[in-house]
């Protein structure tokens, strides 16, 4: 593991950056202002990826429920997929996102998924077995084969570029199907395996969402965290999920609230704001003559961009 998790994090002495997303972009909602989704609307999981899709179904489809297994088209091909839910307040989601169900799994299907699954375990094997032929740096992260179609999807990590067209040939003169290496990060890499994170739930990746927003330090600073590289990376040695997945509430929150240095005359003193609290709706301010006091938020109020205590 990196040095930078031996310690605290010093601005002056680390880069911080280092943790953020190298994507970052500051943060939009996706989504189109004026496209009217469709009334009937799921959200669905491919187990094996645990990439999460949303999806319409055709005219008179019968209703799905949780638990239910579907057959969809996917970027890799046709294949099966398992119904969380129907969804009502879709988040960030855009037209293109959304696929139209083929059809309701059948007992066949069933069937040849739990075979599939056996071959992937002895497909793992092999592609072990070839990787180490090779002498090349790569490590298997998720074996699985297409429900449809004759393909074989390998998901690997590795810390550099890998050049794997002799291996690609080696896999298919074992398989004899059509064989397509993904080199993943390691976001994607902590979402497919899963884990706890150091809150002790599911990683958010893996359990609540798994498109998020690209996470960056300012995130953290929103959210009045300590700037400590082991509170506020996950397992995969970037910044936390959930800094994304909650930045948006604590920016709505904090545009009701005084900042932080912001200065107030109250009871007969100057006072200077040094913490805000959105989840405790408390303000604490320090005065010239050293008090400290806790007010509530609400009794902050803002008249013509200027803030008073009531």
């Amino acid at each position: 593991m990196s040095d930078i998790f031996e310690q605290d994090i010093n601005d002056s002495e680390e880069d911080i950056s280092k943790l953020e997303d190298a994507d970052f972009k500051p943060y939009e909602e996706e989504g189109e202002e004026h496209f009217v989704y469709p009334k009937i609307l799921y959200l669905v999981r491919l187990e094996y990826s645990s990439e999460g899709v949303y999806v319409s179904v055709p005219d008179k489809f019968e209703e799905l429920k949780g638990g239910d297994r579907i057959i969809i088209p996917t970027r890799y091909g046709k294949d099966i997929a398992l119904v969380l839910g129907r969804t009502n307040h879709p988040v960030g989601l855009k037209p293109s996102d959304i696929v139209k169900v083929e059809r309701k799994a059948n007992d066949d299907d069933i069937n040849r998924i739990e075979e599939l699954k056996e071959k992937e375990i002895d497909a793992a094997k092999v592609f072990k077995e070839k990787v180490s032929e090779h002498g090349l740096d790569m490590k298997l992260v998720a074996v699985h084969f297409l429900l449809e179609e004759a393909k074989a999807l390998f998901f690997f990590s590795s810390e550099n570029r890998v050049d794997f067209r002799e291996l690609v040939k080696d896999l298919v003169s074992v398989f004899k199907m059509r064989i397509e290496l993904r080199q993943i990060g390691v976001r994607d890499e902590s979402r497919i395996i899963g884990g706890l994170g150091v809150c002790g739930r599911p990683y958010c990746c893996h359990s609540v969402r798994d498109k998020l927003p690209p996470v960056s330090i300012k995130m953290a600073k929103e959210q009045s965290l300590s700037l400590n590289s082991t509170k506020i990376s996950g397992q995969c040695g970037r910044l936390l999920c959930c800094l994304s997945y909650e930045y948006n509430w604590y920016a709505e929150a904090r545009k009701k609230l005084p900042s932080e240095g912001l200065h107030i005359y109250y009871d007969g003193s100057n006072f200077r704001i040094t913490d805000v609290n959105p989840i405790k709706q408390i303000v604490r301010m320090l005065s010239e003559d050293g008090r400290l006091l806790e007010i509530p938020a609400s009794r902050f109020v803002k008249d013509n961009g200027k803030w008073s205590i009531k």
